[in-house]
C-alpha cells in the first residue's frame, strides 16, 4: 500500500527490507503482525477462535477496516455540516495527515470525503488530483468545481458532451414520428414540442446535471455561457438560445442569487418566462419588458446580445408570434389599427431583436434593429385582410350551398394574397414569421382554402425561415390532422410541389443562399419533416403521388445516412398498408364445362 510510510505506518517497503535482512522469515512476519495488528489486549484471545471458524486474518482486518471507515466518514460528514472557522481548521489538519494515503484504494474514500467538505482546497492538493486521472474522476463535484475554475479545458471536456446531448434531445423531439392527437379538434402534434410548460422543460436530466456542475460558482456559469455563445455562432442552432434561457431560469427556481444577481438578463428573462407560462402579455408585463429594453445605457449595449439570444429561443419566438396574431385578430373584431396598439408594437420589436440574434453577436454590432414602419402600416393590414377573408368564407360556408351570392362571396375572398403581403414575406424576417404563424392558424382551423392560398408563398420566405425545424414541426403537426384533404390533387400540389419540394430543390441547389439557414440543413430539415408528414397521411394519398414523392427523396436519402431509418420505417408502413393482390379464380371449376343458356 503506497503512501503508508509517509504517515509513519510500516508498509510494503518496510516488510521487504525486514524479510531481506532477517535470519528467520517466519519470525519476522510474526513480529510484523504483532506490531502492526490491532493493539487491543482483549482481542488477542479471540483470534484463535476465529482461526477455528476458518476466518482468515485478512478477512477479519478488512471487515474491521470497513467498519471504522464508515464511522469515520460519518463523523467527517457531521463535521462538514458545522459552521465557522473551526470546521475548516479541523478538516485542513485531517487532510494534511491523510492525503499521502489517497492512492490506497481502501482509504481513498476518507480523503475524498474530507476534500468534499472543504470550502477551499489548497492548490498543491488540486494539482496532484489533476495530474492523476483516476483521482480526478473520483473527486466529488464540489472539488471538481475548484479544479475547473483553473482548468477550463477539463470543464469543457465535461460540459460539451452534455451540450451535445441537450441539442440531440431537442432535435429528436422535433423529428419524432409520434402520431398527432386532436383534443376537441383544436390541438395537434404541434403541442408535443411547445406543449410542456417552462418549469416542466427545466426538469430535463441534462439541465439538472449542468446545475449540479455549476452550483453557485459564477466563474463556471460564465464559462458555460461562453461555450453556448460560441456553439450558437458556429452552428446557428437556436436550441443553444433555449439552453441559455433554461439554465438561467433553473438557477432562478433554485434561488441561486449569487449568479442570478449578476446576470444582466435575469429580470428580463424572468418577466418573459412568466408571460410564456401564463400565455399572456398584459399591460403591466409589457411595460416591464419595454422598460428593460429602454433602460440599456450607452456602454452597456453588449447586453443586447444576450437579450437577443433570450428572444431567439424557439419557445420565445412561438409565444411572441402567437400573441401578436391574437392581438391582430382582436383588432379586426374591434376595427382597430395595429399602430395604435402598444403591446403589439412591443411584441414585434422583441421579435425583430430575437431574429437578429446571430447577426448581432457574429458582427458584434450591438444595436437594436429598427422596426420597419411599413411592416405595421402595409404588411399588417394585408395580413388582416387575409384573416377577414377567412372569416367571410367561414360564414359563407354555413349558408345554403345553392345560394349563388354565397358562392360568389367565397370566390371573391379566395384569391391570391395581396402583393404587399408576399413582398414583405420575402424580404422581412418579422413578416415571414408572422406569415408562418398565420398559416399554422389556417391549418389548425382545417381551412383548406386558406392553407392553399398562403402556403406556397412561404417557400420564398426571408432567410428560408419556413424550413427551420421548429416551424416545419408545427406545420406538419397541423397538416397531419387534415389527412382527408390529401386525397385531392390540388391540395397535394400546393403542399408538396409548391412548398416541400420547392424547399428541397432550392436548398439542394444552393440557390439564393439564406441568411438564417445553411442550404444543406434546409434540405435535410425539409426532407425529415416531409417524411413525418408522409408517415401520417400516406394512406390518403393517391398511389402515384406517394410513389413520386418517395422517388424524389431517394437522392437525399443516399447522401444523408440519418434519413435512412425514417425512410425504411415509412416504406415498411406503406407495405403493410397495401392490400395483397387478389388471387385469380381457379380455372379447374367443373362449372366451366356447363354450357351457357342462349337467350330466347
Amino acid at each position: 500500500m503506497a503512501g503508508l510510510e509517509e504517515v509513519g505506518i510500516p508498509g510494503r517497503e518496510f516488510l521487504r527490507e525486514a524479510l531481506t535482512n532477517c535470519s528467520d522469515p517466519l519470525r519476522a512476519i510474526e513480529e510484523f503482525q504483532e506490531e502492526n495488528g490491532i493493539l487491543l489486549p482483549s482481542l488477542r484471545p479471540m483470534l484463535p477462535l476465529l482461526d477455528l471458524h476458518g476466518v482468515c486474518r485478512l478477512e477479519f482486518h478488512t471487515s474491521v477496516l470497513e467498519e471504522l471507515k464508515e464511522r469515520l466518514l460519518q463523523q467527517i460528514e457531521n463535521l462538514g455540516k458545522q459552521e465557522g472557522r473551526e470546521k475548516e481548521k479541523k478538516l485542513k489538519e485531517m487532510l494534511q495527515k491523510s492525503f499521502p494515503v489517497i492512492k490506497v484504494p481502501a482509504l481513498r474514500p476518507v480523503v475524498m470525503c474530507i476534500l468534499k467538505n472543504m470550502e477551499h482546497v489548497e492548490e498543491k492538493y488540486l494539482k496532484q488530483l489533476v495530474s492523476d486521472k483516476t483521482l480526478y474522476k473520483e473527486c466529488d463535484v464540489q472539488v471538481k468545481r475548484q479544479i475547473w475554475q483553473e482548468h477550463q479545458s477539463l470543464f469543457g471536456d465535461e460540459v460539451l458532451p452534455l451540450l451535445s446531448q441537450y441539442i440531440r434531445e431537442k432535435e429528436e423531439a422535433l423529428w419524432s414520428l409520434a402520431p398527432p392527437t386532436a383534443a376537441g379538434g383544436t390541438t395537434s402534434e404541434a403541442s408535443s414540442f411547445f406543449g410542456p410548460s417552462p418549469k416542466q422543460r427545466r426538469q430535463g436530466a441534462v439541465l439538472q446535471r449542468l446545475l449540479v456542475m455549476v452550483g453557485r460558482n459564477v466563474v463556471l456559469y460564465d464559462m458555460v455561457l461562453q461555450f453556448v455563445r460560441t456553439l450558437f455562432l458556429r452552428t446557428r442552432n437556436v436550441h443553444y438560445c433555449t439552453l441559455r434561457v433554461e439554465l438561467l431560469m433553473a438557477l432562478h427556481d433554485l434561488e441561486i442569487q449569487d449568479i442570478t444577481a449578476v446576470d444582466p438578463c435575469h429580470k428580463f428573462s424572468w418577466c418573459l418566462d412568466a408571460c410564456i407560462r401564463e400565455k399572456n402579455v398584459d399591460t403591466k408585463r409589457s411595460r416591464e419588458l419595454q422598460g428593460f429594453l429602454d433602460s440599456i445605457k450607452r456602454g452597456q449595449e453588449q447586453v443586447l446580445g444576450d437579450l437577443s439570444m433570450t428572444l431567439c429561443d424557439p419557445y420565445a419566438i412561438n409565444f411572441l408570434a402567437q400573441s401578436a396574431l391574437k392581438i391582430i385578430n382582436h383588432l379586426i373584431n374591434i376595427e382597430g389599427l395595429p399602430r395604435d396598439n402598444q403591446v403589439l408594437v412591443l411584441l414585434l420589436r422583441m421579435l425583430a431583436l430575437g431574429l437578429q440574434a446571430w447577426d448581432m453577436i457574429s458582427t458584434q454590432q450591438y444595436k437594436e434593429p429598427k422596426l420597419d414602419v411599413q411592416l405595421i402600416t402595409k404588411f399588417l393590414p394585408a395580413l388582416m385582410s387575409l384573416m377577414v377573408d377567412d372569416q367571410v368564407r367561414s360564414l359563407s360556408s354555413r349558408l345554403p350551398q345553392d345560394d349563388r351570392e354565397s358562392a360568389i362571396t367565397t370566390i371573391e375572398h379566395s384569391g391570391p394574397p395581396p402583393d404587399a403581403y408576399q413582398a414583405y414575406v420575402q424580404e422581412n424576417a418579422v413578416a415571414s414569421v408572422l406569415a408562418l404563424y398565420y398559416t399554422f392558424h389556417t391549418a389548425r382551423q382545417r381551412d383548406r382554402t386558406g392553407v392553399m392560398r398562403v402556403l406556397g408563398s412561404l417557400a420564398g420566405a426571408e432567410g428560408q425561415r419556413a424550413y427551420q425545424d421548429p416551424f416545419l414541426h408545427t406545420l406538419v403537426g397541423h397538416l397531419a390532422l387534415m389527412a382527408d384533404d390529401f386525397a385531392q390533387e390540388d391540395f397535394c400540389t400546393v403542399v408538396f410541389d409548391e412548398f416541400f419540394l420547392s424547399g428541397l430543390s432550392s436548398s439542394a441547389s444552393g440557390g439564393s443562399t439564406p441568411a438564417a439557414l445553411p442550404t444543406t440543413e434546409g434540405a435535410s430539415s425539409a426532407a425529415r419533416h416531409l417524411l413525418r408528414l408522409l408517415w401520417h397521411v400516406h394512406a390518403k394519398l393517391p398511389p402515384a403521388r406517394l410513389q413520386g414523392l418517395m422517388k424524389t427523396l431517394q437522392p437525399l436519402v443516399q447522401s444523408n445516412e440519418g434519413l435512412k431509418p425514417a425512410v425504411q420505417a415509412l416504406q415498411d408502413k406503406v407495405k403493410d398498408l397495401t392490400p395483397p393482390a387478389a388471387e385469380p379464380e381457379s380455372t379447374d371449376s367443373p362449372l366451366l364445362s356447363v354450357p351457357v343458356p342462349t337467350p330466347m
